[in-house]
């Protein structure tokens, strides 16, 4: 068995802890938490980390720490992305936590984040020789990357994650067709590298990476009656009727509607209605017919660097 690593992903909504042991190929999990810290709440397009959202994180990284501490860790990696690499206090964040538990945190820009994801991916056995349109929505930022399982073949983060949409345009319950208007044609603006790199490539199929993409096979799968366990999937392949029919529900629902819905996950009651227009908004743009979840992210591609 290979040495025992922690791996913390501080993301916009959430802060994941993984501490794991063996190799890239086959480790195993002995710690799996995700707390939902809303770091970018109140503040996210302000460039802001508001006090009450700094205290959360705080508190989630003491908690963290005493994990890391009881279970013989042997090395620890602290990734901050979106919402603390833009704060204007990120850098007071970073240094609180360092004097409280030791615990460096590395903030990383898009990029890095977007190869952290693939690798996460790639590891996960979705990816082919065929090109593939990994897109991960965050808080803060959105990934997108085209690859196949033996290179990236173009990268790029943009800041749309699903807090900064709902902060510019989810402010009314549920959202305003002349809201869902707007942003579409934000995102016709902010995404026209996407879709020049795109038609570079034929992309074989879309690959959502965990997060909301998660949420989307849950709804579909508890509607269905199924017995469905996230913690039992790494990969899953969605039906593209099925999946258009629930990002639609949820694109015209309300909040009371959302929290009453199986399978949707507190942190995601509100964000998944801008995080759902933009996967719509993609999968229509690039004509995509086949869409893909793997639960793997960002932490499990650090995870596979440090096991490797």
């Amino acid at each position: 068995m290979g040495s025992r690593a922690a791996v913390i992903d501080l993301g916009t909504n959430t802060f994941h802890l993984l501490i794991a042991e063996g190799t890239p190929a086959g480790y195993t999990e002995i710690v799996h938490e995700q707390i939902p810290v809303k770091l970018g709440e109140g503040g996210i397009n302000q460039g802001f980390i508001q006090a009450e959202a700094f205290e959360r994180g705080i508190n989630t990284m003491l908690k963290f720490n005493e994990l890391i501490s009881g279970n013989s860790v042997e090395k620890v990696k602290a990734i901050a992305t979106s919402a603390l690499r833009n704060a204007a206090n990120g850098s007071d964040f970073i240094n609180k936590v360092k004097s409280l538990t030791g615990i460096a945190i590395e903030t990383i820009d898009g990029d890095k984040e977007a190869e952290y994801i693939y690798k996460g991916i790639k590891i996960a056995g979705c990816l082919s020789g065929k090109n593939s349109l990994i897109v991960d929505i965050g808080g803060g930022s959105v990934e997108f990357i085209i690859c196949n399982k033996d290179e990236i073949k173009w990268k790029h983060s943009f800041e749309i994650g699903a807090a900064r949409l709902m902060d510019k345009f989810h402010l009314v319950d549920p959202i305003p067709p002349p809201s869902i208007i707007a942003l579409n044609l934000y995102l016709e603006s902010n995404l026209k590298d996407l879709f020049a790199a795109c038609a570079g490539f034929k992309i074989e199929n879309m690959i959502g990476s965990s997060g909301v993409f998660e949420t989307y096979a849950q709804v579909i799968e508890f509607n269905k009656g199924g017995l469905f366990d996230l913690k039992q999937t790494i990969n899953y392949s969605f039906d593209k009727g099925d999946l258009l029919v629930v990002i639609e529900k949820l694109i015209l629902s309300s909040h009371h509607d959302r929290v009453e819905t199986k399978g949707i996950i507190p942190i995601r009651v509100d964000m998944i209605v801008t995080a759902s227009i933009l996967t719509r908004f993609v999968m229509q743009k690039l004509g995509i017919s086949q869409v893909l979840m793997s639960t793997n992210s960002l932490k499990e591609g650090v995870l596979a660097e440090m096991l490797g």
